[in-house]
């Protein structure tokens, strides 16, 4: 179903990066910035959310709209750099795709079972799979390139 037919009262589910809670939320309106039921928290609202095991595997497996999660560390200094560059993306995309960030140093287990071996690495999820992986620092005209291209 091409985005002109869609209805739009499709809805998508979204997990709260803050909370875990699963929300529904209609597909259409995720530019408004819908509100998680449990805990209020903005689901969709273009800011970058820090995320722990939990939450990574959940929104991961579950939300139904894309999700792009920075794979960083405090000691790294490109991920630092890279850090207002990724989140002048997630207000570029806000409503397209949402946008959190993994610390790897706190995580380690994450790095294993992704097979990281750099960071900065965003990966791109949709559909509850891996969609594609970018490394490097990057600027947020490329971030914003990189989501666009591969959805």
């Amino acid at each position: 179903m091409s985005k002109e037919t869609e209805p739009l009262n499709e809805t998508v589910n979204l997990t709260c990066l803050a909370c875990g809670q699963v929300n529904r939320a209609p597909k259409g309106k995720l530019v408004a910035g819908p509100k998680c039921a449990k805990c209020s928290a903005s689901l969709a609202g273009g800011d970058v959310a820090a995320l722990d095991m939990r939450l990574h595997d959940k929104a991961t497996a579950t939300d139904g709209v894309p999700l792009i999660i920075d794979y960083w560390a405090p000691w790294c200094g490109p991920c630092r750099t890279m850090a207002p560059e990724f989140a002048k993306a997630a207000v570029a995309l806000r409503g397209t795709a949402r946008f959190a960030k993994i610390d790897t140093e706190q995580f380690p287990q994450v790095s294993q079972r992704l097979n990281i071996r750099g960071i900065p690495l965003l990966i791109l999820y949709a559909g509850g799979r891996e969609v594609s992986r970018l490394t490097g620092a990057r600027p947020a005209s490329d971030i914003a390139g990189f989501v666009r291209q591969n959805l």
